[in-house]
């Protein structure tokens, strides 16, 4: 007999009386099971694999190369290590980007599960409550308005009730929300100042997400899933500590350096490494997004080692990636006036900067 689990992101609800726990480390537990499956091997060791099953039935090959075997050990202490940290992780006041009587707008921590965050924010708005008026508030419901993986810190929003929710739901959905991203990525320093890549984005039945070709977007992947587009926006901040941070609100596009994903990306493994911090404008919401087009550029981001980054550099290891919400701009569910909600960079950005 054989069972499929599948893993799908969910809205999450509770009320002061039912806060709800959250079984992190099984989830991830499943997913490394899943994506370390035979199907996702090389070649050269399963002559049945993926590549070749999706050739013979005319399914989309992937251009970006399976999990690197060595990740599956490594991912799995970092999800433990996450478990324990998040289950005694609490919000301060310092975590705080902005509040109003509708949202809450936090600074995640590297490390932590979105779903912690949620859990602490009641303590938080009643200890605030408690400070200012003496007497008990009741918190509202609460509901994550986007997601952050576990070890990217940064910007998330938090509603405090299901119609602002819902209108922040849409406007994700409908784009309307703009995203900046920080990433110290290691590799050949790039010939290119700014650049967008449009490709592919899938996964197929118990595989890891991939790159795929921009013109298989729409395309049946094994499983039943569908190919997908994703466009990413980067420039250089600095190369080897040469360079000078920009505000996010500076950010532009070079219409004419677009890389439209066809073929597998041709890197140099023997050229030298350089140390380099990108910021990245996903236009799309797919999942590992930044970090897959890092990949796929051949500056992967630095601990990411799921996606070929290194997990040890100049004699320090890293317990996680090095990838920043840095900031989201929309209009305000309530108000209707622009807002930018931008989270403090973190150290290894300003470390970055330093020659």
């Amino acid at each position: 007999m054989t069972f499929r689990l599948t893993l799908q992101p969910a809205n999450v609800f509770f009320t002061p009386k039912t806060l709800h726990r959250f079984p992190k480390a099984f989830n991830f537990l499943s997913q490394i099971s899943i994506t370390m499956s035979e199907s996702d091997q090389p070649d050269s060791i399963n002559p049945t694999s993926q590549n070749v099953l999706q050739t013979t039935q005319n399914y989309p090959v992937p251009l970006s190369p399976p999990l690197p075997s060595v990740s599956k050990n490594i991912e799995l202490t970092r999800a433990m290590s996450a478990s324990s940290k998040s289950s005694l992780f609490s919000l301060s006041k310092n975590d705080v980007v902005y509040e109003d009587q509708w949202l809450i707008v936090v600074n995640k921590p590297q490390g932590i599960y979105c779903e912690s965050v949620l859990e602490s924010v009641p303590k938080l708005l009643f200890d605030s409550a408690e400070s200012v008026a003496g007497t008990e508030a009741n918190v509202p419901e609460l509901h994550l308005a986007n997601r952050l993986d576990r070890d990217t810190s940064g910007v998330m929003i938090i509603t405090k009730s299901h119609k602002v929710a819902a209108k922040l739901v849409k406007a994700f959905t409908d784009h309307k929300v703009s995203k900046t991203y920080i990433a110290r990525c290691i590799g050949s320093a790039p010939k290119w100042e700014r650049i967008t890549v449009k490709s592919g984005h899938g996964r197929s039945k118990f595989g890891a997400w991939r790159v795929y070709a921009a013109s298989d977007v729409g395309r049946t992947l094994p499983g039943g899933s569908v190919v997908r587009d994703m466009e990413t926006s980067f420039e250089i901040i600095s190369i080897n500590g040469q360079g000078s941070f920009k505000e996010p609100s500076e950010f532009r596009t070079d219409e004419d350096n677009i890389v439209v994903v066809e073929e597998k990306a041709v890197i140099d493994g023997d050229a030298n490494k350089d140390e380099i911090l990108v910021r990245a404008r996903p236009r799309s919401g797919r999942t590992h997004q930044i970090r897959l087009h890092c990949q796929y550029l051949g500056i992967s981001i630095r601990g990411d080692v799921k996606y070929e980054g290194v997990s040890e550099w100049k004699g320090i290891t890293y317990d996680g990636h090095e990838l920043h919400a840095e900031s989201l701009s929309l209009e305000h569910p309530i108000t209707g006036l622009p807002v930018m909600f931008r989270a403090p960079v973190p150290s290894w950005a300003c470390e970055a900067l330093q020659p």
